[in-house]
């Protein structure tokens, strides 16, 4: 998926998830989830791959379940970033929204690669 969908298809992810988790999850429109999208990326790409690294070990001896936790962590630091226009009630629910953010991430990338391929 390229750069732009992916940020957009996040946004989209971030207001619908809000709206679900109202008591945990706060979004207050649709430039704060925009903002946030763009940051989580910026942090995906600069921050997310020296954690992985530095916490292989844990990742291998939890057989790729701490890999969730740093999903989490980047969530919790694009919130401490973006501000209280965008924000957790706590790190469960961080968790929480990291797993189905990833989850509904791998399904639409899985579809967009099956109706288009690449070139």
């Amino acid at each position: 998926m390229r750069f732009w969908q992916r940020i957009l298809l996040n946004t989209i992810l971030f207001i619908a998830l809000a709206g679900f988790f109202r008591d945990s999850f706060y979004v207050a429109n649709v430039w704060s989830a925009l903002i946030a999208s763009v940051v989580l990326a910026v942090l995906n790409a600069l921050v997310k791959p020296v954690l992985a690294l530095l916490s292989l070990p844990i990742t291998i001896l939890t057989l790729g379940l701490f890999s969730i936790v740093i999903n989490g962590a980047m969530l919790a630091l694009t919130s401490a970033v973006v501000g209280s226009d965008f924000h957790f009630s706590s790190f469960g629910a961080t968790i929480l929204i990291a797993i189905l953010m990833s989850l509904v991430n791998a399904v639409i990338s899985n579809q967009l690669g099956r109706n288009h391929p690449a070139p």
